[in-house]
């Protein structure tokens, strides 16, 4: 790839409500270790000990959700149990739903259970949407 062609990693950090960093931080998730980079091949996103890496071209559409129920979103990594999605909350004001091809693994550490969908909280919401828009093929 030549440099006229290079695609930057594009770091995401996560927009945290105080009530959720105190819930987050009692199962090792701070500020610190929450991000979500994506480059031109793929979205690398961390949540604590979580993680759910996936190609772009597995992003089959993008929304923008919320609000949020506190209980139902506050401390570790959250498992959709009628859909199977993952949830990676920090605040229950706004979201980003990314819905994915084929399953991606993400919430248990041998890849057994794989997730459909994808809800993370990211400080810039309206960035994160557009840069998945113009860099993942969407239908």
């Amino acid at each position: 790839m030549s440099a006229a062609t290079e695609i930057v990693t594009t770091r995401f950090r996560f927009s945290y409500e105080p009530r959720y960093q105190r819930a987050n931080r009692l199962f090792g998730i701070a500020p610190q270790n929450t991000w979500i980079d994506i480059d031109g091949r793929e979205i690398d996103a961390h949540f604590g000990r979580w993680r759910l890496r996936t190609p772009l071209a597995n992003i089959s559409a993008v929304e923008i959700t919320g609000p949020y129920r506190f209980i139902k979103t506050a401390g570790p990594a959250r498992l959709g149990t009628t859909d199977l999605s993952i949830t990676f909350a920090t605040n229950r004001r706004r979201g980003v739903l990314l819905t994915f091809r084929e399953k991606v693994p993400a919430i248990e550490p041998f890849g057994v259970l794989r997730q459909l969908e994808l809800t993370v909280k990211v400080a810039e919401v309206d960035a994160f949407v557009k840069l998945i828009l113009e860099r993942a093929d969407l239908d």
